[in-house]
């Protein structure tokens, strides 16, 4: 008894003096970032605290000279420049997709505030600094790789007048066979991609973004997305998809020399000058029937796919990297790879040399009611001209791809994504200042 009242009490000292430090620190008005090590050392605490009890958290959650766990959360990605973050930024673990429509009576004036106070907030955040010190949901977190991007759909640029700065690219996508859309998730005037490595501090930043929308705009539709978190794989990998497939391969890179002209916009051209290093955004919400996908026995999914599931690399042989052999035939005469096969129909060389930069989120919404789950891939991908890159792609695979028979295409966007914003200014001032 006398051991348990005596550990009771030290447990109760600690947990004071662990009290008198968060009060000092919090007069200090310190940011994320200056938290992170304290974070690190938290979270291990936390570990300790559940298996063992609370004497024991406390002891270890505030050492005399607390570490970081990692430094994951201290990345940060740069604001403005030549692009918008989030486009050549690595795949973040967490990411929140969210359309916007003007409000009734709202125009090119209030968006222009709307996108300066956005741009204001996005800044702020990228750098580490807590949103609102109300809510303070990442108050002790860093940057975590934190980016916001924002875009512009085809029904903002009569909303704000300025239907002759509308660009022919964002025209509307055509109809395919696999669309199964649902008008009120798709679309939108004002487009915003969130990303960040922690799921905290991608949920401030959707949190703010949405308040300072305040009465100029509503939320017309939000998806949450996530990946593989960064670490969790010995070595650096493709990301795999909800089907169990390396999905990415054939991404273009930024070493190729020919990168830029398919990825963004030209600063001559045809297009409108305030689309300059900019890309066109495109977005679909591809459930995948993963029941139906499973029932399929590895062999099979290969052979949809056209590449082994276990490191991505082509049936024809080598490894995820090796070009895929598309003229070999097994031994009845039959292509290695099958002539419907997804890799083979998508490849740039079987699309006249079309290509995006695919920078997708997968999903998951729970499970449906006749027991299905609601599962599958936040698509998004990056074009200099969509009707040459997305467009071109997906009327090809339409026609013949073997994976069609376990995808469904339910929600679809298009969003214009000018270029990053120079020194003082905003997102979208030339367009909606020129």
């Amino acid at each position: 008894m006398a051991e348990a009242a005596e550990a009771a009490e030290a447990a109760g000292a600690s947990e004071a003096r662990a009290s008198e430090a968060g009060a000092s620190e919090a007069a200090e008005g310190i940011s994320r970032r200056r938290l992170l090590g304290t974070a690190g050392a938290v979270g291990a605490g936390g570990l300790v605290l559940g298996a063992a009890g609370g004497a024991a958290g406390y002891a270890v959650a505030a050492p005399d000279a607390p570490t970081a766990l990692s430094s994951l959360g201290a990345t940060e990605v740069a604001w403005g420049g030549a692009h918008q973050p989030g486009i050549l930024t690595p795949l973040q673990a967490k990411g929140h997709l969210v359309a916007f429509d003007l409000a009734a009576g709202a125009g090119r004036k209030e968006a222009a505030a709307l996108l300066r106070r956005w741009s204001a907030t996005a800044k702020r955040l990228m750098r580490g600094e807590v949103s609102d010190g109300a809510t303070a949901i990442a108050l002790d977190a860093g940057p975590s790789s934190l980016t916001v991007t924002f875009g512009f759909g085809h029904s903002f640029f009569a909303r704000t007048g300025l239907e002759k700065q509308r660009p022919d690219a964002l025209d509307p996508l055509p109809p395919f066979s696999s669309d199964r859309l649902d008008t009120k998730r798709s679309d939108g005037d004002l487009w915003v991609q969130i990303g960040a490595d922690d799921a905290l501090v991608a949920f401030d930043a959707l949190r703010a973004l949405q308040k300072d929308a305040g009465a100029a705009a509503r939320v017309r539709w939000q998806m949450n997305g996530f990946n593989r978190s960064p670490g969790a794989t010995a070595t650096p990998m493709t990301a795999r998809n909800l089907m169990g497939q390396v999905d990415g391969t054939n991404n273009p890179k930024p070493s190729e020399p020919d990168f830029d002209e398919r990825i963004f916009v030209p600063s001559s051209g045809d297009g409108p000058a305030w689309m300059a290093g900019g890309s066109y955004a495109v977005f679909r919400r591809i459930r995948m029937l993963l029941d139906d996908w499973e029932r399929l026995s590895v062999g099979a999914q290969e052979k949809v796919i056209g590449r082994r599931k276990a490191d991505g690399a082509p049936l024809t042989g080598g490894t995820e990297t090796t070009e895929p052999d598309l003229d070999k035939a097994d031994a009845d005469g039959k292509a290695v790879i099958p002539v419907d096969a997804h890799a083979r129909i998508s490849r740039p060389d079987q699309n006249a040399g079309a290509a995006m930069l695919r920078r997708p989120f997968s999903y998951h919404d729970g499970i449906a009611a006749d027991g299905t789950p609601d599962a599958g891939l936040l698509f998004i991908c990056w074009q200099a001209d969509p009707l040459r890159g997305f467009t071109a792609v997906q009327r090809k695979l339409d026609r013949g791809d073997a994976l069609s028979a376990f995808i469904r295409h339910e929600a679809s966007g298009l969003f214009a994504v000018p270029g990053g914003p120079g020194k003082g200014e905003y997102v979208g001032q030339r367009l909606l200042e020129a």
